[in-house]
């Protein structure tokens, strides 16, 4: 054991929590300002990684193809918001959690419809192949490439928020949305934008963990799984929350596979039970936010 080989696991940490951090925070805001929790994620997730094989093999561009998906599975997003979830709101939380779950599994179904039950190949773009001197070691290009790309989506979905009207009309939509309707605002397109953009970036999220993963059916199911501990522990509907929470969870895994192997499958629920037992909330949520 070395401190090269540590600090190499590491990086192989930040590589997997930038797939969390993009999970997360695709599911942190639809909750934070919808306040929808949609159990439909790791579907749009799974459907992100095939409709990149499907606009690959079409385009034969990986570049093409990582920008189609965003903007379909966004879309889908979208058509999902306006004639499924939004009739729901008002209703109580439960109803649009138990649409999104039922629509996952419809989602999970009809891509073994179309593509089967075995997986899809989905190489690494020949550009990205190979490795790169950290001066510490080797590291795998395309991990470096996804930290990369995470951090620039994150920043640029910060200066989003933060910098521009309409990342104002946003956040004040959901501090208070009956003020907005007074002031002329229609805040159903306002919703009907937050939650595209969330599925557009769990669409996303999918694509590029294909060159690294199976892109099989049910590759959303665990995903889920692992998105809600990253929102749980940074804290439901908090942004910077699952940014930390999501490169956390993946530096903790990947230290403890380093470590400890036969714990490395129960470290995020060890990390999840341990923030939870100091803060209930989570790093960054609020209290109260769910009642």
């Amino acid at each position: 054991m070395t401190v090269n080989l540590v600090l190499l696991q590491l990086f192989t940490g930040l590589a997997l929590g930038s797939v969390f951090v993009l999970l997360g925070v695709g599911l942190s805001l639809i909750f934070g300002l919808l306040t929808v929790v949609n159990f439909a994620h790791g579907a749009f997730y799974m459907v992100g990684a095939y409709v990149g094989v499907f606009a690959l093999a079409h385009l034969g561009n990986f570049w093409l193809a990582m920008a189609a998906v965003p903007i379909i599975v966004g879309g889908m997003g979208l058509v999902v918001e306006r004639f499924l979830v939004r009739p729901l709101y008002g209703r109580g939380i439960d109803y649009p959690l138990l649409l999104t779950f039922g629509l996952g599994l419809v989602l999970v179904e009809l891509v073994r419809i179309i593509y089967g039950l075995e997986g899809v190949p989905f190489d690494v773009p020949e550009v990205l192949q190979g490795a790169v001197d950290l001066g510490i070691g080797w590291f795998p290009l395309y991990r470096l490439f996804l930290i990369v790309v995470t951090a620039v989506l994150v920043f640029a979905l910060w200066l989003f928020l933060e910098k521009t009207s309409y990342g104002l009309v946003i956040r004040a939509g959901a501090s208070d949305p009956e003020i907005m309707r007074v002031l002329g605002v229609d805040i159903s397109t306002v919703w009907l934008v937050v939650f595209g953009i969330g599925t557009g970036i769990a669409g996303l999220a999918g694509v590029l963990s294909a060159p690294m993963t199976s892109v099989i059916p049910d590759m959303g199911t665990t995903v889920l799984v692992q998105a809600f501990v990253v929102t749980v522990v940074g804290g439901m509907g908090s942004l910077l929350g699952a940014v930390v929470a999501g490169l956390l969870v993946g530096v903790v895994v990947s230290m403890t596979a380093l470590f400890y192997p036969e714990l490395s499958d129960l470290a995020m629920f060890m990390l999840m039970a341990a923030v939870l037992l100091v803060r209930p909330q989570g790093l960054f949520g609020r209290k109260g936010l769910m009642g």
